[in-house]
């Protein structure tokens, strides 16, 4: 009897090395946008760290790997063509996000086509903890300073203190706060997450304890930043506003969420299954090479980039565009009520007009875009009322609404502004036009706008915001209103003039 042959482990990983590495040479500018957010934000460096923590996932795992048996399976494009044509349409469509994790995904099946789902289950957490090098979760950023703003003034009314509050902004007797984009805690949260979820998995074999720990690696740090809020608060509050407010500012908060980190870990140790050592299971002998997969993929994806490409090539629209002229009753206005402006950009045509009746101001603002392209998109987090710590202007209310526009209800994103002096207050109402459709779910726009593109029809579309000046909350109820008669008086010319513009 002859003896075995070693597996000839070669070819196969030969193969699946070649497919990674043409994946992200033709989809390369996919990869180089999570580069870049990597090198210039401390909040995803360390994106950095998962490709090289998950190839050590698989060495540690390399003798229970070896016992699967590795075939090519074709059956993998039926998940690789949606994710590519996901990644087209976003990548058109401007939303990097989920550009980048179709990017990723296809990584992840890359193993499937190449290696056989057998092995795609067996290595399905080194694979899937790549989906972490995506750099997402500036969704989440105002959700969390809203929670961290309600945290931190509910402990501080409980114990007596009196506080004012108009939106992430807050007064107490000794000095006045705003919870920004650095105090959410998001920074916290990936962190906590990422070294969670590998927790969970180096040290518990059951995946109901792998679960619930990842989920409190979710709900923690959350709960801990805002008490770390709370606590710089206070400590500025009883030192006279001495400590907590500089550098020690940002070091109390490093220290706290090393003190979490630590204290989680070591309750989770309390119920650890990695002590347990089993046997290996012996060496696979069934390996088959699959190299006309990691070929097709290779021209499926090169595809890709030249459609992308060509749509690319085309000319941008810049229609002669002009505002409504002044309905009955209304007129001109020659000055602007205010010096502030919306902050939106690379817009193709950018329209501004001021109207008045009698005493009564309204600025009407509009950003159309023939197309949407890098640095050129109508929805982008770039485009915002007023910018976090600005000289002037401070943003102190934000909400959904909708109102009812001669007739047709009217979708709004609705903020209110006040200057840092407090000597004006703005009321704006924002929302975007698509294809003669109106909306404000920057998700829906997105997707309309891609699917739009894909199908090589023109991706144009507008963002609408109109502003007038009120002077206290009870003014407000009256500037709402002088809104919606200013839209009911120009809205339908203001609609056909975009319209047509497509």
């Amino acid at each position: 009897m002859l003896p075995l042959q070693p597996p000839k482990w070669g070819p196969p990983l030969l193969f699946f090395v070649l497919a990674w590495l043409l994946v992200a040479a033709l989809l390369q500018p996919t990869f180089m946008s999570m580069y870049d957010i990597w090198d210039r934000s401390e909040t995803y460096a360390h994106g950095f760290v998962i490709l090289p923590i998950s190839l050590w996932l698989v060495w540690r795992d390399r003798a229970r790997l070896m016992a699967v048996p590795v075939a090519g399976d074709a059956r993998a494009f039926l998940v690789i063509v949606p994710l590519a044509l996901g990644w087209l349409a976003a990548r058109l469509g401007g939303v990097l996000v989920v550009e980048q994790y179709a990017f990723v995904a296809i990584w992840i099946a890359t193993a499937w086509l190449v290696l056989g789902h057998r092995m795609l289950r067996a290595a399905m957490f080194p694979l899937g903890f790549l989906l972490l090098m995506v750099p997402n979760g500036e969704a989440l950023i105002q959700p969390l300073i809203n929670f961290t703003a309600d945290f931190t003034v509910g402990a501080v009314r409980l114990v007596g203190i009196p506080v004012y509050r108009e939106g992430p902004f807050f007064t107490m007797p000794t000095g006045e706060w705003n919870v920004v984009e650095g105090c959410s805690g998001l920074r916290y949260l990936i962190a906590s997450i990422t070294l969670g979820v590998l927790y969970a998995y180096l040290t518990y074999r059951s995946p109901g304890k792998r679960v619930v720990f990842s989920l409190a690696a979710m709900i923690v740090p959350v709960f801990a930043n805002g008490m770390r809020a709370t606590l710089i608060v206070f400590i500025a509050h009883y030192s006279d506003m001495k400590l907590a407010l500089g550098v020690d500012h940002f070091i109390y908060g490093w220290v706290w969420f090393g003190i979490v980190m630590l204290v989680m870990f070591w309750v989770g140790l309390i119920w650890r299954e990695d002590l347990e050592e089993s046997a290996p299971p012996p060496a696979t002998t069934s390996i088959r090479a699959a190299p006309l997969h990691a070929v097709f993929l290779a021209l499926f994806l090169a595809a890709f980039p030249l459609y992308e490409g060509h749509l690319a090539s085309l000319p941008v629209p810049k229609p002669a565009l002009s505002l409504p002229a002044p309905a009955a009753g209304w007129a001109s206005g020659q000055e602007s009520f205010s010096d502030w402006l919306p902050h939106w950009h690379g817009m193709d045509v950018e329209l501004i007009r001021n109207y008045r009746r009698g005493e009564q101001r309204v600025l009407l603002f509009v950003a159309w875009y023939g197309t949407q392209r890098d640095n050129a998109e109508l929805i982008n987090s770039q485009n915002y009322m007023v910018r976090q710590k600005h000289p002037e202007w401070r943003q102190v209310g934000r909400d959904d609404i909708t109102r009812t526009i001669a007739g047709r209800e009217l979708p709004i994103y609705e903020a209110k502004l006040l200057a840092n002096d407090e000597h004006q207050r703005i009321l704006a109402w924002q929302w975007h036009r698509i294809e003669g459709k109106d909306g404000i779910n920057p998700y829906r726009a997105k997707i309309e706008l891609a699917l739009t593109k894909l199908l090589g029809r023109q991706d144009a579309g507008a963002a609408i915001i109109i502003a007038t000046p009120y002077r206290d909350k009870q003014d407000a109820d009256k500037a709402n209103t002088l809104l919606a008669e200013f839209l009911a008086a120009h809205k339908p010319a203001l609609d056909a003039m975009l319209d047509q513009a497509r």
